[in-house]
């Protein structure tokens, strides 16, 4: 890691660094928190977490030939230096933030309610045709994931793509502060969090943190179809560039078809110029995902046909929209997440289907005081949308059981009381040929469902 030398890590986190000087200038190779991934040469940050104390592995990691240690206790018997700090966690951000510092890299912050995951994936896919492009893996986009994925960077990256999610005020100005962005996207306003966050103009003002520490030259790229984002009109004195469905937007779709579970193509119109998309990934949310890629693709001066491709290459993640084609049933698999938006999207995209549809949907958390209100609204939704089955799973999931049933739900509906409740009576409630939608906050794990599904 460029500049980053036991000095440099000390200075930068406010620690004080103890042990062998004459390697007080010397680069680690990487920044870790989990002992396990340790190799030689490699920063050990010693955190205290819920279920575990990193300090209980600084001589393991010492052993697999770890550089130094940020601790906040001195071991006993340290085999190596270490950085005595106040609290682990700060200095990660700490080292991140001055790591950043140097990095001659362009950055482009993905934030918003719904879609943050997918629409970085199509970003990173389109910006991938031309240039060097680190992103979020998996779901390193809070306070820990996003400045260990900035400490990844390296003198070969050109471009990273940052997925950056919060659920309270001031979590965003803080990761903007680290990721200092250089392009800033948001997906939309929705129901995400409103526990903490009250309202979706709450919503608005936590994500718009993002701007904070955005490069001052920056630009910032909204759905345009979203109320509460058009309410943004500048940002540094420079108008948000716009996508979406509306032709209104900079960047918009027209002649959309449809191809059901095998995702759709469209016509992409930006810069008085238009392209034909193969967008491989099922439902329209995934031909927004496309055009906020054609904007960030056109700020980096790619071609139409680099944006085509890159578009056209765009990979599914497992929990997310991640289609499973299993000898006996489609499943569905968008079991990451969930808020009453990305609920309905995800029956809309299930009913695309032209099988005998079943939505097995849990809990959505984190939802405030109107929660139960929001589980009946999508009862109600999926009664609507012509599902054939449907199968409620948890405490709150009972007011979504009531939702459909008083919309006089047409198909059979189920209501479980847990997820191992459930897996009991698939085989009972399952007919070999379904499509099967798998959806619910992550807490409740149904991924167990998933993997019962396909074993």
């Amino acid at each position: 890691m460029k500049n980053m030398t036991l000095s440099a890590i000390a200075k930068a986190c406010n620690g004080q660094l103890v042990g062998e000087t004459d390697g007080a200038e010397k680069e680690a190779a990487n920044v870790v928190l989990d002992s396990r991934l340790v190799n030689k040469d490699d920063l050990f940050i010693a955190t205290i977490g819920e279920r575990t104390d990193g300090h209980k592995y600084i001589d393991d990691v010492f052993e697999k030939g770890a550089l130094a240690v940020v601790c906040e206790k001195a071991p006993a018997d340290p085999k190596g230096p270490y950085i005595l700090v106040k609290n682990s966690f700060e200095s990660l951000k700490s080292i991140a933030k001055s790591y950043r510092m140097q990095l001659d890299i362009k950055v482009v912050g993905i934030t918003g309610s719904v879609g943050k995951t997918s629409t970085k994936e199509f970003i990173s896919s389109v910006l991938a045709q031309k240039y060097a492009v680190l992103k979020t893996e998996g779901n390193f986009n809070n306070e820990v994931g996003l400045p260990l994925t900035v400490l990844k960077l390296r003198d070969n990256h050109e471009i990273a793509v940052l997925e950056m999610g919060i659920s309270d005020f001031g979590e965003m100005n803080r990761l903007s502060e680290i990721a200092k962005p250089d392009i800033c996207v948001i997906t939309n306003i929705g129901q995400s969090h409103l526990e903490n966050l009250g309202s979706r103009q709450g919503i608005l003002r936590a994500k718009s943190e993002i701007f904070n520490y955005m490069n001052e030259n920056g630009s910032v790229c909204i759905n345009g179809d979203d109320d509460m984002l058009l309410t943004i009109e500048s940002v540094k004195g420079k108008k948000p560039i716009k996508f979406g469905f509306h032709p209104s937007n900079d960047i918009y779709a027209t002649d959309i078809v449809s191809q059901g579970l095998f995702g759709s193509t469209c016509t992409i119109h930006v810069n008085h110029k238009e392209f034909r998309a193969e967008v491989p990934l099922p439902g329209e949310h995934m031909v927004r995902n496309a055009m906020a890629a054609t904007a960030i693709g056109t700020l980096f001066d790619l071609t139409c046909e680099e944006i085509a491709a890159g578009i056209k290459a765009v990979q599914s993640v497992g929990g997310r929209s991640n289609i499973i084609r299993h000898s006996k049933y489609t499943i569905i698999d968008d079991c990451y997440n969930a808020n009453p938006v990305s609920m309905k999207a995800a029956i809309d995209l299930l009913a695309t289907a032209d099988t005998r549809k079943v939505a097995i949907l849990g809990d959505m958390n984190e939802l405030g005081s109107k929660e139960k209100d929001f589980h009946r609204e999508v009862g109600s939704y999926a009664a609507a949308a012509g599902i054939d089955v449907l199968v409620c799973i948890g405490t709150l999931s009972k007011a979504m059981y009531e939702g459909a049933f008083d919309a006089n739900f047409a198909g059979n509906l189920y209501f479980y009381e847990t997820r191992d409740e459930l897996i009991a009576a698939l085989s009972s409630i399952l007919e070999e040929n379904d499509t099967i939608l798998v959806k619910a906050s992550h807490s409740l794990g149904f991924e167990n469902i998933v993997k019962t599904l396909v074993s």
